[in-house]
């Protein structure tokens, strides 16, 4: 009888890991639509590329080696050879072929993140190279020191010292943000984004319907992406925690929306929908850090302090001509970098100092491994297309094809 208990917990710990893996998957979906929404016409195919080739890119580096360095686990080389599924110590009630999976879509999700705030002038192939080093080596070195448990450079391990990430607000999201912030000062700014005065001027994307329909995908895909992170949901304790993030994701990104609109409203007179937007995003951010210990209030709360900051932050990165075309560095990075300080208000088992240091350690690592893997790539082969080939839009040069080819007049 015993034994029966275990294994229907284990078949339904399995599926429900399989299943929010799947949503987190959908994330790819929903990142591909919103940038394909806010970049201009012209650039639209190259930005869809970009967004499935890095997720195959992600999976493929992860199987090969990230898995093993962020978990010290094997590669999934010696499943192919035979030896079954290879990977970190097993775990106790679901496969582990299942957690493997879980984790791949997450290195997806940070490249993903990159992929927005290079839009629109980055060759697609130095992308992808970037993409290769990311997901199999700079993303799984900062892992293994926080949902690894290795010691950081053999000093000292973040558990230790009061950090405390959930879902990744900072391991996904802030290791995304830092490594296209590097990327972007790299890369520099679209031409025609700033103005002889260094006055902003507006590129808006082309198609909101896709944006909206993005981040709806992003929304749904998130419950998964907290919810997953409980590990479980065949008992009783378990099935209550994964009910109670679920809410308060959802309650955070709301929260997040109805601040970042009315900030917009507040400060430009008009209700902009990619302020709204980013505000859903960064109440979603906001909570990933920790969404199983506060109240539904206090998730909305947490969500809409991070829909008011991405609206500051983006038009503080204007101002520093940071030209960002999605809005990524600042929903994901300094946002981000608030969900992980948030988390000690709810969660006594992590500390200020604690997230602090994390934090720290998080962004100087990839932020610095990243400037130096764009810089040897920018060496290599060039990272920023022709002038010419960015005015023409980025869909003929780096892809041969238009996405809206009956709309262009020849």
């Amino acid at each position: 009888m015993e034994n029966n208990i275990f294994e229907l917990q284990y078949a339904l710990d399995t599926f429900y890991f399989l299943v929010c893996g799947a949503l987190v998957m959908w994330m790819a979906a929903g990142f591909a639509m919103l940038e394909a929404g806010l970049v201009r016409s012209k650039n639209t195919t190259e930005i869809l590329t970009k967004n499935i080739a890095l997720y195959a890119v992600a999976c493929t580096m992860y199987m090969i080696c990230g898995y093993m360095i962020m978990y010290d686990g094997g590669t999934f080389l010696s499943g192919i050879m035979g030896d079954g599924v290879a990977g970190a110590e097993e775990p106790a009630t679901y496969a582990p072929s299942a957690d493997f999976f879980f984790q791949v879509v997450f290195v997806a999700t940070a490249m993903s993140i990159v992929s927005g705030a290079v839009a629109e002038r980055m060759k697609l192939w130095a992308f992808l190279l970037f993409a290769v080093v990311m997901t199999g080596f700079i993303y799984p070195m900062e892992g293994s020191w926080t949902w690894g448990g290795a010691s950081v450079f053999g000093m000292y391990t973040l558990g230790d010292l009061g950090f405390s990430d959930f879902a990744g607000s900072g391991i996904v999201h802030m290791a995304g943000a830092s490594a296209a912030l590097a990327g972007v000062i790299l890369l520099g700014a679209r031409k025609g984004k700033y103005d002889s005065e260094g006055k902003v001027v507006a590129m808006p994307g082309a198609n909101l319907p896709l944006a909206t329909l993005g981040t709806f995908i992003l929304w749904l895909g998130w419950f998964g992406f907290n919810g997953g992170s409980v590990l479980a949901t065949a008992s009783v304790e378990s099935a209550n925690s994964v009910a109670v993030v679920f809410m308060n994701t959802n309650a955070a990104a709301a929260g997040g929306l109805i601040a970042a609109l009315i900030l917009a409203r507040i400060m430009f007179g008009k209700a902009d929908i990619t302020m709204a937007l980013n505000g859903a995003l960064a109440g979603l951010v906001a909570i990933t850090a920790e969404p199983s210990t506060p109240s539904p209030l206090m998730a909305t709360i947490f969500g809409g302090l991070g829909g008011i900051l991405v609206v500051f932050s983006i038009i503080t990165l204007d101002k520093l001509k940071i030209d960002d075309p999605v809005g990524a560095i600042s929903v994901h990075g300094v946002v981000g970098l608030l969900g992980l300080l948030l988390v000690p208000i709810t969660n006594d088992g992590s500390s200020f100092s604690g997230q602090l240091i994390g934090a720290a350690t998080i962004f100087i690592w990839v932020f610095v491994a990243s400037f130096i893997t764009w810089m040897i790539i920018k060496m290599i082969m060039g990272i920023r297309v022709s002038d010419e080939d960015e005015y023409d839009g980025v869909d003929l040069s780096e892809c041969g094809m238009e996405a809206y080819p009956e709309f262009v007049t020849k």
